[in-house]
């Protein structure tokens, strides 16, 4: 084909499509902010998750107060939070007066790009509060700088007040607070449950820094050691090793659970999905021991099977997967400093080596601890083997599992629809029927179960592979390996709220409890809760034969019975109440509005105080007598009396 013959389309060539100087647009700094929120923050969320945005904007503001602590200035930092607002006070350097409007509203603007004054932080780019800024009804900065003090207020990050700089009393230091825009962040509220892991973790990482929240006072004297003893659910076998040097500090130990469960941050960052230094970590640990007990056919697996353990390292110039800064993605420790698997696998051969060449006792558990896991798998070996071909010949597309297309089509690049992915368990087929109707089939899958599942407390992980319930349940979650693998970010148990369901639940949640903590421990496990009672006006339901759109007081769905109560005194004498015992009974029309935009899905937590394991030896042990007699003493009757 010649030049003359190649037809090269033009915009004016394709029908519909104009491209001309009206199609280039120039967005204002807040507006492309305010615009692509998921660049700068991730997912927005309304607070129901650890990870949703308006707790980044709480992070974004302390981590700049932390960079000043880290600086050796201010040794306090006092936090305030209310349902929709929050107020952030350290007792830093204060930001430079004149420059205080350029720091919260120009992009790439700010003091980190100066190696010498922040040698080690963890925002380079000078986007940050920026991002708050924009993203906030109400943004309020004040900096005090030598008996001098200026402030600056926004709104969407617009300007809409500049004070003089004036003299005052008070001690150097930034105040920040802001009020994130309910347009963005739709019916928010911050949970405490998700803001004090947060601000502990501070105080672990930044050793003599005093966080105040909200009037109680946290502080850490000994760093990772004080992490690893807050959060650990079980037992640790021998005491947490602790260990650290210049830019790095590790406390690892092991305890009777399977899996690993790691902590990692990079510059007080936390690290949810690891990065480079983790997994140079995870791998200097078992070479070291596996050299020290001199047992080269010891697998990397049975080593870390049960272990517990948290890295910090101090990374110039780290370069994170994205913006939210969850993944490291740094080779190096900084320009002119070796590879982070080299500092990081050189300080563990020599430390950890040295500890378990003077604690003999140690070495001896951990050596038992490798053996015992390494008996059981081989135990294992013929069971998941013929598991694995098992789980491969079953169609679970067709028996078990009802996919979502954003795994089904394995969307590369898609990771906010990934995020968004979840999958309810549910009891039998009539609910999974329901649920299969109306779900987004883009990020909603549906694994039904088969009658109740077998409890699990007290035994081995070979029960997953025997059980063919548990075996297509873990193959569908794809964590047989490591909950690093998991394609849902919710796993969201759907069961009849009555006592066979509550007990499915419970068996459910031994399940990962025993064998799969991490799942818990990661915020990944939710419990759907679904209304008990439909309230609604009876004149109207007869009229029509069904409830009136056009009237929308017409119907109220109630998940408790005080709820139920308020429902019935709205609508008086004309209240028609119906208790839904089963999923199977909502209607899928019915059901669309309970998995939507506004489901009620309760996080799974799990916290030491909560005494797991003896919760687990009451409820699922062979203890039937006991738990016998707690029911009898603690039995309530429900009043159905105005049920119809």
């Amino acid at each position: 084909m010649t030049d003359e013959e190649i037809q090269i389309p033009t915009p004016q060539d394709v029908p519909g499509v104009a491209y001309d100087e009206d199609n280039i647009v120039h967005l204002e700094w807040n507006e492309h902010i305010r615009r692509r929120p998921g660049m700068y923050i991730g997912k927005l969320g309304d607070g129901s998750c650890s990870d949703d945005g308006i707790y980044v904007l709480l992070k974004e503001v302390i981590d700049n107060s932390i960079d000043e602590y880290m600086m050796g200035c201010g040794k306090q930092l006092i936090v305030d939070v209310s349902e929709t607002t929050v107020s952030v006070r350290d007792y830093g350097r204060g930001v430079p007066l004149g420059k205080l409007v350029e720091v919260s509203s120009r992009m790439n603007t700010g003091g980190k790009y100066d190696n010498k004054a922040f040698k080690k932080s963890v925002g380079l780019n000078g986007v940050g509060i920026k991002a708050v800024n924009a993203l906030s009804s109400d943004f309020l900065i004040q900096s005090v700088r030598d008996g001098k003090m200026k402030r600056a207020q926004f709104c969407g990050g617009t300007l809409v007040m500049e004070s003089e700089i004036v003299d005052t009393d008070e001690p150097n230091g930034t105040f920040v607070q802001f009020t994130p825009d309910n347009t963005v962040f739709r019916d928010y509220h911050y949970r405490d449950e998700f803001i004090l892991p947060l601000l502990k973790n501070y105080t672990f990482l930044n050793t003599g820094l005093t966080i105040v929240f909200n009037g109680k006072r946290f502080m850490s004297r000994n760093g990772l050691l004080d992490l690893l003893r807050e959060d650990m659910t079980n037992d640790p076998l021998y005491p947490i090793i602790h260990l650290k040097s210049d830019d790095i500090e590790i406390a690892l130990t092991h305890a009777n659970q399977y899996g690993e469960e790691y902590y990692s941050f990079v510059n007080g960052q936390h690290t949810t999905q690891g990065g480079t230094h983790l997994t140079a970590f995870k791998e200097a640990v078992s070479r070291t021991i596996k050299d020290y007990f001199g047992k080269p056919n010891f697998e990397y697996s049975d080593i870390r099977n049960g272990m517990v353990a948290a890295i910090s390292v101090k990374v110039e110039e780290p370069v994170f997967e994205s913006q939210t800064k969850t993944k490291l993605g740094s080779r190096d420790m900084g320009p002119d400093g070796p590879t982070v698997a080299k500092f990081i696998g050189d300080f563990v051969k020599k430390e950890l080596d040295n500890y378990l060449h003077r604690e003999l006792e140690v070495a001896d558990v951990i050596l038992k601890k490798v053996q015992d896991n390494e008996r059981e798998r081989k135990a294992m070996a013929g069971v998941t083997k013929k598991a694995r071909e098992q789980a491969k010949k079953i169609n679970l597309h067709n028996k078990k599992l009802l996919d979502c297309r954003v795994h089904l089509n394995d969307v590369k690049g898609d990771d906010e629809k990934k995020l968004q992915s979840s999958i309810f368990i549910t009891e039998g087929d009539s609910a999974a029927g329901s649920i299969t109707k109306i779900r987004n089939v883009e990020t909603q899958a549906v694994f039904s179960l088969r009658g109740k599942p077998k409890n699990t407390y007290g035994k081995t992980k070979k029960m997953v592979y025997e059980n063919e319930e548990f075996n297509l349940l873990q193959a569908a979650l794809n964590i047989e390996d490591s909950i690093d693998g998991l394609r849902y970010n919710k796993v969201i148990i759907a069961t009849d709220a009555d006592v066979d369901g509550m007990h499915i639940r419970l068996l459910l949640l031994t399940f990962f409890l025993q064998f799969f903590p991490d799942l818990i421990k990661k915020g990944h496990v939710y419990i759907l809760q679904t209304p008990l009672f439909r309230v609604r006006n009876k004149k109207t339901s007869k009229r029509t034969g069904k409830v009136s759109k056009s009237v929308p007081d017409d119907t109220y769905y109630c998940y408790s019975d005080e709820e139920r109560i308020s429902a019935i005194n709205k609508l008086g004498t004309n209240a028609e109440i119906t208790r839904f015992k089963g999923l199977g009974e909502i209607s899928p029309e019915e059901f669309r509005g309970f998995i939507g935009a506004d489901m009620r899905a309760d996080r799974v937590s799990m916290h030491k105080e909560d005494g797991v394991g003896e919760l687990l030896r009451f409820y699922m042990g062979k203890n039937s007598i006991e738990r016998q007699n707690f029911i009898i003493d603690n039995l309530v009757v429900e009043d159905d009396s105005q049920i119809s």
